[in-house]
């Protein structure tokens, strides 16, 4: 029998700073390159626009790196021509991002994150909200398969496209560890030089209109008024932790503005090193956005011990399980009184949660989800 021969376009995980559907990409393909380790009959090559970073897959014989040009409109231009002239070669082709060659000559598999575009299209550059909208319905509608990364998201492609359930597979992201965690001597370090507090209520994320950041600080006002007579210095900071984004401008001005600004840090973008104690140090997290596709901080809190406070909307149920507190996103005062419920949580139900986390943190793994996808990806070559 032939070797299957597999195509896969990781330009989405070929970046140094990943973060997002980059860790996702680069996550999948890290657990495939192991998985063909113990395949003697499937082969792959990676497509790239630009030379592969160190921290790719070395290369063996069954796993080779191809780097085709031109690398401006790649996926318009490069890909669609190269899988033209190449399109007995290739079983199957797989892209880990929305958007999949136009004019794809082998059958392939596409992956879709979210559709926020369609719910906040404002929130949205306009030439990047016509490149969603426009790639990622072509993507999904003309592929063999559909890799969703939440239930959540694979409900709202059928909702969106009118696609056939059983044609999309879900492959849940998972935690990903830095390399070379810091050190507690590092990360008090790091606190001091913000003025951190030991414990504080983190958020961790892009500083965004869909975060809901401004309703958190509102509700962090409402948590400190309802500590009264404690003095503010006495009750947990709320720490916001991310790159300031687009649109963010709002967000600040709440900040700023806040009559409890003194006890809230806004840290700008943290490094990786930094999150596992950073998680380890916090009384809860907290992600109450309006809109996720799957919602990755959770897990981390989850996966470190740390009580998540979220969302009852979107994917958000579906990643914390019984494991957090879920609260409307549209009402402070119900955020508050998750705050207030971390904040004065008695020992025993702190420990109750703590076994609802180890649960709930089994159902997530790189390489199952790595294992799903390559078996959808088998079974579309093999019907070909």
């Amino acid at each position: 029998m032939p070797k299957l021969h597999l195509a896969i376009d990781a330009n989405e995980a070929n970046v140094a700073n990943r973060v997002g559907s980059n860790v996702y990409a680069f996550q999948i393909i890290s657990q495939f390159a192991k998985i063909i380790e113990e395949e003697s009959d499937v082969e792959v090559t990676v497509l790239l626009a630009h030379s592969p970073l160190k921290d790719l897959p070395t290369e063996t014989r069954s796993w080779q790196y191809r780097i085709i040009k031109p690398q401006k409109l790649w996926t318009q231009l490069a890909a669609p021509w190269h899988l033209y002239t190449h399109q007995y070669d290739y079983n199957v082709f797989f892209t880990p991002g929305h958007y999949a060659p136009r004019y794809c000559s082998v059958p392939y598999v596409s992956s879709v994150m979210d559709l926020s575009f369609l719910h906040f299209p404002d929130q949205f550059q306009r030439n990047d909200l016509l490149q969603l909208s426009s790639w990622t319905k072509y993507s999904v509608k003309n592929a063999s398969r559909v890799i969703a990364i939440s239930n959540f998201t694979k409900n709202e492609v059928v909702k969106q496209y009118n696609l056939d359930p059983s044609d999309i597979v879900v492959a849940h992201p998972s935690v990903s560890l830095p390399e070379y965690p810091a050190t507690k001597a590092e990360l008090i370090k790091f606190l001091m030089k913000l003025e951190i507090r030991q414990p504080y209520f983190l958020y961790l994320g892009t500083l965004q209109p869909r975060k809901n950041l401004i309703s958190l600080v509102k509700a962090y006002e409402l948590f400190c008024q309802q500590q009264s007579p404690k003095k503010l210095e006495e009750l947990p900071q709320l720490v916001i932790g991310g790159k300031i984004g687009w649109l963010a401008d709002p967000i600040i001005e709440a900040i700023e503005q806040s009559s409890v600004k003194n006890n809230i840090v806004l840290t700008d973008y943290i490094p990786e090193k930094y999150k596992p104690q950073l998680y380890q140090a916090a009384l809860s997290t907290i992600l109450v956005g309006l809109y996720e596709g799957f919602g990755i901080p959770p897990l981390e809190s989850i996966h470190f011990g740390v009580i998540p406070i979220v969302s009852n909307v979107s994917s958000l149920p579906e990643v914390v399980g019984e494991a957090g507190l879920q609260v409307n996103p549209h009402k402070p005062e119900a955020i508050a009184d998750a705050l207030n419920q971390v904040f004065s949580m008695p020992s025993a139900i702190r420990k109750s949660y703590q076994d609802k986390m180890q649960t709930q943190r089994a159902k997530f793994s790189w390489q199952q989800s790595a294992h799903t996808i390559y078996q959808v990806l088998l079974d579309v070559a093999k019907k070909q």
